[in-house]
């Protein structure tokens, strides 16, 4: 199959897992409220689920070299729906966590997730160096179309009520569509390409002349994810419900918007990369994202709250497809698989922490304390970025030197 024809098929699931990912996110913080778990044992589910996301990552990451990345996706999709077929099956809390540890339902919108690493090194290995920004803001784009259209559909439990659902039977029947589009995942995953033949042996270590790099974007992701586990769309949904009493159905919608909103800032971003470069844009983006952040915190005028939020959401996730382009490009092609997971697991460790802090501060007395705290942390972590990497720039942009100097 060609790699074109690849690409298409790893959008398409990309696509799947979006949808799911964006209605599940939404409801499952009301659904543990239904359930009558508080706003800690909430933050302490949020928790387990990053934590958990992370233990798997480093799984994938220590085998993935070693199995076909196909194997290793179709295993991720069959995790999907287990998830969605045994969180209705739970309703104790440790049961309820465990299934989170395990599963794959994120309270993060980020690019996090045991498929992610398999799919950014399936995507980088079918591209040229000028086509790789591109390729991953497509990839970013589709997700988060997807995953915006998936949060108004958590607006359909509402109306399941309407008709005479039963609330909990409800959210029920949502947690099974998660599962049916984990199967479907697992349909287009089965037609990618087996490998032709044996691939080349390895080297011993997965990370080569580029680990001091990668350990140390590592370290830099770390706290961008700590500091975005204290605004991890579950609890952000939490915080305006719990501070203006936001329903379902208006939240699904907001978030909707947030999503379109950040899915056309990826091709944005691609395009500003290719004027000031991948680090430039993933700083000078992120700062004015985490101020708005920090002015919702304050606002008690739910308009003005929910415009902040919206301009955030517009550039705050402008650094994901350069952000994953950068990582690939800075690194052997040999190395990629590895430095994907290597980058991958710190953010999911660090990410897991923050929830439950962010649990415990929703229910001071100044519930926005968890906004001024990620925003404040993600503009330490932009400028510690721009310090360090500023002058490691990817091929294309090493390319593009020479001809801007000869005019």
């Amino acid at each position: 199959m060609p790699p074109r024809s690849n690409i298409h098929l790893l959008y398409t699931a990309r696509c799947l897992r979006g949808f799911g990912d964006g209605f599940a996110v939404i409801i499952l913080p009301v659904y543990l409220s239904a359930l009558g778990l508080g706003d800690t044992e909430i933050g302490f589910v949020a928790a387990a689920s990053l934590f958990g996301t992370a233990a798997f990552t480093l799984l994938i990451g220590l085998i993935a070299p070693r199995h076909d990345l196909r194997n290793m996706l179709l295993m991720g999709a069959a995790i999907m729906a287990f998830t969605g077929i045994a969180f209705p099956s739970s309703e104790h809390l440790i049961l309820i966590a465990a299934v989170a540890f395990i599963g794959t339902i994120n309270p993060s919108t980020g690019d996090i997730g045991v498929l992610v690493p398999l799919e950014h090194a399936f995507l980088a290995r079918s591209v040229a160096d000028e086509e790789r920004t591109r390729t991953f803001a497509r990839y970013s784009l589709v997700g988060a179309l997807s995953m915006a259209v998936g949060a108004l559909a958590a607006g359909l439990t509402d109306f399941l009520v309407a008709r005479g659902l039963g609330t909990l039977a409800a959210f029920k029947l949502m947690f099974y569509l998660y599962a049916a589009l984990g199967i479907t995942a697992a349909a287009v995953y089965q037609r990618l390409p087996r490998p032709a033949a044996a691939e080349p042996s390895r080297p011993v270590a997965p990370l080569g002349p580029s680990r001091d790099v990668v350990y140390k974007l590592a370290a830099l992701f770390s706290l961008d994810a700590f500091a975005g586990g204290f605004t991890v769309q579950s609890l952000l949904a939490l915080w305006l419900f719990k501070k203006f009493e936001l329903s379902l159905t208006a939240a699904s919608l907001f978030f909707f918007w947030t999503g379109i909103l950040s899915a056309f800032s990826y091709p944005v971003a691609a395009w500003i990369s290719g004027r000031i470069g991948l680090v430039n844009t993933m700083v000078f983006t992120h700062i004015p994202s985490s101020i708005c952040l920090i002015a919702a915190a304050f606002s008690s005028d739910l308009t003005l709250a929910l415009g902040l939020l919206l301009v955030r959401s517009a550039l705050s996730q402008m650094d994901v497809p350069t952000r994953t382009s950068y990582v690939m490009a800075v690194v052997t092609p040999a190395e990629r698989t590895a430095a994907a997971s290597v980058t991958a697991v710190p953010r999911s460790l660090a990410s897991s922490i923050s929830p439950a802090f962010a649990g415990m501060l929703l229910t001071l007395p100044f519930a926005g304390l968890p906004l001024v705290f990620c925003g404040s942390l993600k503009i330490v972590y932009d400028l510690a970025l721009l310090y360090s990497f500023r002058h490691i720039k990817p091929p294309e942009e090493q390319d593009a030197i020479p001809a801007v100097k000869s005019n």
